[in-house]
């Protein structure tokens, strides 16, 4: 191979990225008003019931020390679809939304923190951990309608978002829709590339990078061959997602990969975790319609040395600001949960005091 045709690995991720991804990422325009409390806990506890067991805070394992004495689960039914959200702390609200293949059990290292500041709500996106899992609804557009009705039911009309993986493709379609909603959102770990892919969209990338970005397009296949390959095998397909994406970075627990393992060990939860990838091309196709607006809201872009880097800050908005975590593969808000609160605090500061 010539000099000219060998391409650095960063050229590789965006290139990727603009094959497989097509998401992008966002935030929300600064608040105009001091934050003035819309919702007491007490309220939401009677608009909503309290869910136990495997999945929600009092069935998770490991937590903070203190957790469920500021954290409970709640249901919140907004009409069109049964959420599960753990929320807790008092101040502006402030909505975190997981990745793929985890739930909101991927914050906690960060929401004890958090809650100090901000009422913060950890959510199930739709398919996924206790929240409903319907048969379709699962386009980025739709997904980000159901955390604007989540919102609502809890009583903000505005509200701060951080979101991985997942959490960014549906943040990014939230801020471009509903700019009116956010305040601020903080996104990380897949590159900020808004656009769809290429007409035709190469076959054959690096054996490194094939190894990371294989799932997208097995997952993306609408059969229940992928169920029927996974079933009973999900410690296989699942482990191998969080070994292969942390890179050389710091590593996840194995207990917690046995705690997100088990979290979808059952078919409707298997099927609902598949969704988002099902109605991948009409996100796609969403997202080549929000790229004619760049966000105008502040950014901030969060990426792992290990994993996607400064390609996370690649977005078509006006105010993009990137922070990169060394020695840090993809798992960031679990793997450096320091690093990451020290980012969204300095981050999430003029939000907090009122503008």
């Amino acid at each position: 191979m010539s000099k000219e045709n060998k391409l650095s690995r960063r050229d590789f991720l965006l290139s990727a990225a603009m094959t497989f991804t097509a998401a992008g990422l966002a935030i929300i325009a600064p608040a105009s008003a001091p934050f003035k409390k819309e919702t007491t806990m007490t309220q939401i506890a009677k608009q909503s019931t309290t869910p136990e067991g495997p999945g929600s805070a009092s069935g998770a394992p490991n937590l903070p020390p203190g957790f469920t004495d500021t954290f409970t689960s709640q249901y919140i039914d907004t009409g069109e679809l049964r959420q599960h959200a753990v929320i807790g702390g008092e101040g502006p609200p402030l909505l975190l939304v997981h990745g793929w293949p985890e739930n909101w059990y991927a914050w906690r290292l960060l929401m004890p923190a958090l809650a100090q500041e901000f009422q913060v709500i950890a959510v199930d996106q739709r398919g996924i951990g206790l929240t409903d899992k319907p048969q379709d609804g699962y386009d980025s557009g739709n997904l980000a309608l159901d955390l604007v009705a989540l919102m609502e039911e809890l009583g903000h009309q505005r509200f701060a978002l951080v979101g991985h993986d997942t959490g960014y493709i549906i943040g990014y379609a939230l801020a471009a829709d509903h700019p009116d909603r956010v305040a601020r959102v903080a996104l990380a770990e897949i590159p900020g590339v808004p656009l769809p892919p290429p007409d035709s969209p190469p076959l054959f990338v690096p054996e490194s990078l094939n190894s990371r970005l294989w799932h997208i397009p097995f997952n993306r296949v609408n059969d229940e061959l992928t169920e029927l390959l996974v079933r009973g095998r999900e410690d296989i397909f699942f482990g191998y997602e969080f070994a292969i994406q942390t890179g050389n970075g710091r590593k996840l627990p194995e207990n917690v990969i046995n705690y997100y393992v088990r979290l979808f060990s059952n078919r409707d939860a298997l099927r609902g975790c598949f969704e988002l990838y099902h109605a991948w091309d009409a996100t796609m196709a969403q997202n080549k319609e929000r790229q004619n607006q760049p966000l105008t809201m502040p950014v901030l872009a969060i990426g792992g040395s290990e994993s996607w880097g400064e390609a996370v800050g690649h977005v078509a908005a006006n105010d993009v600001q990137t922070i990169v975590f060394p020695g840090v593969g993809h798992w960031v808000a679990e793997t450096a949960p320091e690093e990451m609160l020290a980012a969204l605090t300095a981050f999430l500061a003029p939000y907090r005091n009122g503008g």
